[in-house]
């Protein structure tokens, strides 16, 4: 029997148990997410993150959002609420999806990351009031590696916070929610652009946040690079509460966000209020920021100390232009080994070798070694003096001395590097590759560096990149590989000079990338569309191509016949298979150079106009993806006849046409007469390639080209294309209007084909063009933190500027080249922020050539677009280039970048050349000499004060690249 007393005494023992359980469970609290976005019929938003209450990132599984209709704000507000337990974290971010949880849109940028604060008593309700993150938000771009790494770089040590500090530490969640009269408010805020000391604060309506006096503001704390974090509780009748960010510098400066202010209000839906509302308010909104810049190939640079072409080092010297300058960026052309032919044909610059390995073109020699003997030193001394005969450049062109020697001579500057690089080689081979700095080098570059070794030597083996010709080397496998670089083997001297012949190149290039960086100054690269048929890629990855196939681009005002680059098409849909591996690596390998880099011609990456290998000029091109005519949609309205629309249309009258008395002789030797006076061309004649053989045979040239382009002509008179791979698909010809088959059919026919074109060229592919691009161009832009600029010129779709918007991809601007269809001209003040603007580029003529080359478009230039009421000058003077470079400069273009050759037309002792002479590329010639190199050395720039003092105040006069942020208001009255 129990003593008495003990009944009470157990049920108190068993209450203390029950507490302690309690306690010992885990606290629960209420996380909801809220998000303003319009969206459209059929679509939905969810949150996807990386924890499984989320979905573990995948969509299928991530949590569904409700929307509503918020009257207050105007907006549509999508919200979602899931229960968390104590030390909950998650990286998450929205994703737009269909009614099958497809991905229609995803935000841009990292996704963001949550950690349940400390102290949060069990039960309390944590709201996230976040907002869209779109690629085009001026933070988003302003966090990439250009402007953190380099614009900002020494800003941002300056800028000196009393304090840094991580958000939700400690136990400041019990703090805030103490007062049941209160609710919790933490502030975030992104904000790049800070100097003198700036710290950001937040002021507004309510007490907390110091009733708009500037003293008694809330301070925020950096929290990282550019993320801001702050918190306090503010009483419940103060909401809805108006706020504004404004920063503070080290003199009490103060300087406001621009705008009419921000609100923060609870909302209405939830039943349950708030306990704490975590606000992530995008970014500071200030002045937008713009810089300027100057492109320039490197083999076009002249130093006094570079051999034959400008080399990586030689960059140093550039950045030092820019600087003087008030410049901020520097623009490369492609710098990957081109090295397929062993001739000048590999000066152009987009056909790379290998995607991964630079170009000995642009080593510095004296700097591969401290030990260099006298002897190859004047043998460098000699080949520089040969290679770079001395010009004299006054205001008469014709007393530059040794004229033929004014640009880049490719093959012999190629060879000189080479040998002596090899005799620097054989002194330097042992002390670099037991340093620790090789060592490393060669760890990392491993994955390429040996096929591309191994490469290199069965090309110069067999005397051909053609690695059809190789044997039973022709087919890649590791084993091979493994033998071909085996240290053991005799020729493991050519394997290994490679080796060091890169490293070197990198040392090099890392020098002068590191450099741009501690000056403020990015360094911008470029990414080729495409590889060379016969490279190292194709060799080791071969079923990433169509090798069946070639690239190029429709015909436009510079080329009729289009273009035909000669790369094999991707294939996307294998490349798709290891998430794009391939091209992540090649942009991972770019950023460790490059702070911001082109992608050329981007408009490949929704559509590619691809061509048959056979072909040589790119007109018979069909764009891939699209989505083809079919034999059945083309039967329903009446178009039958595929076989005549499809093959070339020769007549009698038209060989007639083309080769007047001598038709008979032609058509006898090309084709063969299928049914009276109806030809067809014989089996081999048949293709593009075939025709230029035969007819290369031809003694007289000018009959060559006669014959050549009258073939041509005829073999392309088709209005439809079939497809290779499904007969009953069906491509039409761009345009397909001007044949003499398109022409001589009857109207209904040509009514219901010209309908059909329209349609495939301009409308029916535009949904599947922005499903293709959106799934390779955010893999390339996430595989790095570089700035992305995008070459968006020719024939672009309409949905190419709405993705690089959402991407938050910068479009290239050419004031020549207009978008905007009907315009002859574009209007630089009138061009978007996320772009970039120039007046000329390297696939066109400088801006001195085109005035000099077309009257008539001079004319309404300079009436139309200066506001000139007199004739122009024949000549475009330095006045006039300076009017030019000034709209540019004013543009809200992000980036005004110049050709160096533009900047030198503002001195008229650097315009004696003729103009047609500075232009680096001519776009209708597949086989142009790429070998352009200014007359005058960077040394020479450096201390022409007029030069420098003009383009710096055409640069601050059109408020680039300084901070401009101005008060947006200076009182609450604003609000």
């Amino acid at each position: 029997m129990d003593a008495p007393g003990m009944d009470s005494s157990r049920a108190i023992d068993r209450e203390r148990a029950m507490i302690g359980a309690r306690a010992a469970e885990p606290r629960r609290v209420n996380l909801r997410f809220r998000i303003p976005y319009f969206t459209q019929w059929g679509q939905n938003l969810i949150v996807t993150g990386s924890h499984s209450s989320l979905g573990s990132w995948n969509l299928h599984h991530g949590l569904a959002m409700v929307p509503h209709h918020d009257e207050e704000l105007g907006e549509l507000v999508w919200t979602a609420q899931l229960p968390v337990r104590e030390g909950f974290q998650a990286s998450y971010s929205y994703c737009v999806v269909d009614d099958k949880r497809n991905a229609v849109r995803r935000e841009a940028g990292n996704p963001r990351s949550f950690v349940l604060p400390d102290g949060i008593p069990s039960g309390s309700i944590v709201d996230l009031y976040d907002l869209w993150q779109e690629g085009c938000s001026p933070e988003s771009l302003l966090s990439r590696s250009a402007f953190r790494d380099a614009i900002f770089r020494n800003s941002k040590s300056s800028s000196t916070c009393e304090e840094t500090g991580t958000p939700f530490t400690g136990s400041y969640g019990a703090e805030l929610l103490k007062d049941r009269g209160k609710i919790g408010v933490c502030f975030e805020l992104s904000c790049s652009i800070l100097e003198n000391g700036q710290v950001v604060y937040v002021t507004g309506s309510s007490s907390s946040l110091g009733s708009w006096d500037y003293e008694s503001a809330l301070k925020l704390t950096r929290t990282g690079d550019s993320s801001w974090h702050g918190c306090c509780a503010i009483d419940k009748q103060d909401f809805p509460v108006k706020y504004i960010y404004f920063l503070k510098d080290l003199r009490g400066e103060v300087t406001c966000e621009l705008g009419d202010g921000r609100k923060l209000s609870l909302d209405s839906t939830w039943r349950k209020p708030s306990s704490l509302i975590i606000v992530s308010d995008g970014h500071f909104k200030g002045d937008l920021w713009r810089g300027a810049g100057l492109a320039i190939p490197v083999f076009s640079i002249r130093t006094h100390a570079d051999v034959g072409a400008g080399e990586f080092l030689d960059l140093k010297l550039l950045v030092d232009l820019a600087v003087k300058s008030g410049l901020r960026l520097l623009q490369l052309l492609p710098v990957n080994d081109t090295s397929v032919h062993g001739m000048w044909w590999d000066s152009y610059p987009y056909s790379s070798l290998s995607v991964f390995a630079l170009h000995p073109l642009y080593l510095s020699l004296e700097a591969m070694t401290e030990r260099l003997p006298q002897e190859l030193q004047d043998e460098i001394s000699q080949a520089r003096k040969k290679l770079d005969l001395k010009v004299s450049l006054t205001l008469v062109y014709s007393v530059i001395d040794c004229l033929q020697m004014q640009d880049v001579d490719y093959e012999g500057t190629m060879k000189t590097k080479l040998s002596i690089a090899k005799k620097i080689f054989h002194i330097e081979k042992e002390a670099a590759f037991n340093s620790s700095k090789f060592k490393t080098y060669f760890d990392e570059n491993k994955h390429w560096l040996e096929p591309f070794a191994a490469f290199c030597f069965l090309r110069d083996l067999f005397d051909t990149a053609d690695h059809s010709q190789w044997g039973r080397f022709s087919t890649f496998s590791p084993e091979k590989l493994e033998k071909l670089v085996s240290p053991s083997s005799d020729h493991y001297n050519l394997i290994s000079f490679t080796y060091f012949l890169q490293y070197h190149l990198h040392s090099q290039l890392t020098e002068a990338s590191e450099y741009a960086r501690n000056n403020g100054v990015v360094l911008k690269g470029d990414l080729p569309i495409g590889v060379d048929r016969n490279s190292v890629d194709t060799w080791v990855f071969p079923t990433l191509f169509r090798m069946n196939t070639s690239t190029g681009a429709p015909p436009d005002y510079f080329d009729k016949n289009g273009q035909n680059w000669g790369f094999p098409t991707y294939n996307w849909e294998e490349m798709s298979k290891d998430n794009f591996a391939w091209w992540r690596a090649r942009l991972t390998q770019m950023s460790k150079y490059f702070t911001a880099y082109r992608i050329d011609h981007i408009l490949g990456f929704f559509r590619i106009w691809e061509l048959p290998a056979h072909a040589v000029t790119g007109l018979m091109g069909k764009f891939r993806p699209s989505l083809p005519l079919t034999q059945e949609e083309l039967e329903a309205q009446g178009i039958w006849d595929f076989n005549r629309l499809s093959e070339p249309y020769v007549r009698c009258h038209t060989l007639q046409a083309k080769f007047g008395d001598a038709w008979s002789e032609i058509a006898s030797k090309y084709f063969d007469e299928y049914e009276h006076l109806c030809y067809k061309f014989k089996k081999e004649h048949d293709t593009e390639r075939k025709i230029l053989g035969a007819v290369s045979q031809l003694e007289d040239s000018k009959k060559q080209e006669q014959i050549k382009g009258a073939l041509f002509d005829l073999l392309r008179d088709v209005v439809l294309m079939r497809d290779p791979e499904d007969s009953r698909k069906f491509y039409p010809r761009f345009g397909m209007e001007n044949t003499s088959n398109f022409k001589e059919l009857d109207e209904h026919s040509k009514n219901v084909l010209q309908r059909l074109y329209y349609d495939y060229f301009y409308h029916r592919q535009e949904g599947l063009w922005r499903e293709n691009a959106l799934k390779t161009l955010p893999v390339l832009m996430s595989s790095s933190e570089m700035l992305t600029c995008g070459e968006d010129l020719g024939m672009v779709p309409a949905c190419v500027a709405p993705v690089l918007n959402e991407l938050g991809l910068l479009g290239l601007r050419i004031q020549r080249m207009p978008s905007t269809p009907g315009q002859e001209f574009g209007n630089p003040l009138e061009y978007e922020y996320m772009t970039v603007c120039a007046p000329s580029c390297h696939d066109c003529s400088t801006m001195r050539a085109w005035w000099e080359d077309d009257e008539g478009r001079r004319i309404r230039f300079y009436k139309d677009y200066l506001g000139m009421s007199e004739s122009p000058p024949a000549q475009c003077l330095p006045d006039v280039a300076r009017v030019i470079i000034e709209q540019h400069m004013k543009s809200p273009s992000m980036w005004a970048i110049f050709p160096l050759q533009d900047l030198l037309a503002l001195k008229e002792e650097y315009t004696g050349r003729p103009a047609n002479e500075e232009t680096i590329n001519d776009p209708t010639n597949p086989k142009h000499y790429w070998r352009f190199r200014t007359l005058t050395h960077v040394e020479t720039l450096l201390e022409d004060r007029e030069l420098i003092f003009s383009i710096k105040n055409l640069v601050e006069s059109g408020g680039r690249g300084t901070k401009s942020l101005e008060n947006g208001f200076e009182s609450k009255m604003k609000l």
